[in-house]
């Protein structure tokens, strides 16, 4: 195992060589939830019109160049410029959102972050449990990203493991996305987990798309998302989450 070191502090572990994408982790079919295929198969993201609003994060003056280090998602606002990520993801310094990026093409636009909001206990001690920031980012022209993309509801109070959800983010290690199906388990009373092969270092950030379109959890919380690349967590959205998402919508 190798801690691969990137702005702005995502400790996502990576592991020697090839990540494995098509391990099998359970014989039961996400057709029972509504959702195609197997539960527990990491494969790339297909290119569709929910996957554009879920793009990768980058710390540099050049937008796209440096690499990407953390995935992020449009969640739908008033505003229509809101995206939701990690806490640990957010760092000093300009960062930039390439929604559906490939292959080294942002093909609906580089968002510049102008604010972002983190909770008081992740400003404070970085608490584990209130690993979930919001970003506004700043329009092209006078378009607003959520425009180009749509966004996904972001929702708190969904009891953990309701749904299979697809989680969807960006390796740093790879150029396009990989997404997983499976349903999430309670870790603690605060803390969900899920069991998907190959999200390395990059993916914390990631929406937790339950069928419904809704966000229901963010790859973070508990070690910043995971310490191996097969099981990863997320904050169990509650009124917290609620609050800094009001906090940063103004609703």
């Amino acid at each position: 195992m190798n801690r691969i070191t990137r702005p702005p502090g995502n400790r996502r572990h990576a592991f020697f060589g090839a990540i494995v994408l098509l391990a099998v982790t359970t014989s039961s079919v996400a057709a029972a939830d509504g959702a195609p295929g197997p539960l527990g198969v990491t494969n790339p993201a297909v290119s569709t019109s929910a996957s554009s609003r879920i793009g990768a994060l980058f710390s540099s003056s050049g937008a796209l160049e440096g690499g990407h280090f953390c995935t992020a998602s449009v969640v739908h606002s008033k505003q229509g410029n809101l995206i939701v990520t990690a806490a640990h993801c957010i760092g000093s310094g300009t960062l930039w959102f390439a929604p559906g990026y490939r292959d080294g093409r942002a093909p609906f636009g580089v968002w510049k972050l102008s604010r972002t909001y983190v909770g008081d206990a992740w400003s404070g001690d970085q608490d584990e449990d209130s690993d979930v920031a919001f970003a506004a980012v700043e329009p092209i022209g006078k378009v607003q990203v959520e425009d180009v993309v749509g966004g996904n509801k972001f929702v708190t109070g969904r009891e953990t493991g309701a749904t299979a959800v697809t989680v969807t983010g960006y390796p740093s290690s790879q150029e396009n996305p990989i997404s997983c199906i499976n349903r999430p388990t309670a870790h603690s009373r605060t803390q969900q987990r899920i069991d998907c092969p190959g999200f390395t270092s990059g993916t914390s950030g990631s929406p937790w798309v339950n069928g419904y379109g809704e966000v229901v959890g963010i790859l973070g919380g508990h070690e910043q998302g995971g310490s191996t690349a097969d099981v990863s967590y997320s904050v169990a959205l509650g009124t917290e989450a609620a609050n800094l998402y009001r906090s940063a919508t103004g609703e």
